[in-house]
């Protein structure tokens, strides 16, 4: 690696002096996406896209020193020029182009290839090298559209009118992508957990379209939620937060999901399969797409997905070891 080396605060550009999505606290953080494994607290500097200044004043501060950009505008920073670029994952995801003289790399950070109504779809961006991720790096992956599941959940959720319907998925983007999906089937109002609410009402204020939320917290103790959908992120699980809800039918929405036994193993009755990450399909058809002849993996079936690379493509192609997670209880 050149342009872009891996230090112990994490990946570090030497020609633009930055990092970017470092573990450790930095002068200079560029941030691809607000989720905790990408977005950590006491860096000097941020910069990140726009859309996800206020998801990461909530989950970092309100004083953090943050630099707000558009999608494609050109940085100049050190002798690099850097520009942000939609990856899909959640709202104001991105990747980062880093360019210096006739080399470009890519970092993607998290991503997918599917149609998700809150946030910008992700734009293919040709480079030398792309750094990609791959969580669901195997080809047991395969995703249906987020509306063909979230009608499932709807048809779940409408299947038994004398209970709570308990929806558990990743409070920021998964939550937010199926109240948006499901704006296409009603318009009846859904009950939110607290740390769901917060971020969605950031959504909600960029206008991103999504069925009425209530938070279920505001609710009278006497009232019963019969009939009605709840969403809450996996934390909340067998918690006490769980016990005003009586014999409710429980759900849970994730990539995970398309691995038989997960849903038993995690105490769910039923099991969605949705995520923001790519598949398989998606993985691959994204890196043959940057037309990258070189790729470093990261986070989750890294081996797997960088000798399918080598051997099937003929990339040079090679793991990358950092401290980013993938899909988890963020």
């Amino acid at each position: 690696m050149s342009l872009i080396t891996v230090r112990q605060e994490g990946l570090y550009c030497e020609q633009g002096d930055f990092y970017i999505d470092p573990w450790r606290p930095v002068d200079r953080a560029l941030i691809t996406h607000a989720h905790s494994d990408h977005a950590r607290s006491g860096s000097a500097h941020y910069v990140a896209v726009h859309l996800s200044q206020e998801i990461l004043k909530k989950r970092l501060g309100d004083a953090i020193n943050l630099q707000g950009v558009e999608y494609g505008e050109k940085l100049k920073l050190g002798n690099t020029w850097v520009s942000f670029h939609p990856a899909g994952h959640v709202l104001g995801s991105a990747q980062i182009r880093v360019e210096c003289g006739d080399e470009v790399w890519v970092v993607s950070g998290d991503y997918k290839r599917g149609d998700d109504p809150t946030c910008a779809a992700f734009e293919v961006v040709p480079c030398d090298v792309f750094i990609t991720e791959a969580t669901f790096g195997l080809p047991i992956y395969h995703w249906n559209t987020g509306e063909e599941t979230c009608r499932q959940i709807y048809d779940w959720w409408k299947s038994d009118c004398t209970r709570p319907s308990l929806l558990f998925c990743y409070a920021f983007g998964k939550a937010q992508r199926v109240l948006g999906e499901l704006a296409k089937f009603t318009d009846q109002p859904v009950y939110v957990h607290g740390a769901v609410h917060v971020l969605t009402e950031i959504y909600r204020q960029l206008g991103v379209p999504m069925v009425p939320t209530l938070p279920a917290s505001e609710m009278p103790r006497s009232y019963k939620f019969n009939g009605d959908l709840i969403l809450a992120p996996p934390s909340a699980h067998r918690s006490s937060w769980m016990k005003r809800f009586q014999h409710p039918q429980t759900a849970f929405a994730s990539g995970w999901m398309a691995v038989r036994g997960a849903r038993r193993r995690r105490g769910y009755e039923r099991g969605f399969v949705l995520s923001d990450h790519a598949d398989w399909q998606g993985l691959v058809n994204t890196i043959l797409q940057t037309g990258a002849k070189t790729v470093y993996v990261t986070h989750g079936q890294t081996d797997v997905l960088s000798r399918y690379l080598s051997e099937m493509h003929g990339l040079h192609a090679l793991p990358l070891k950092t401290l980013f997670e993938g899909e988890g209880d963020i």
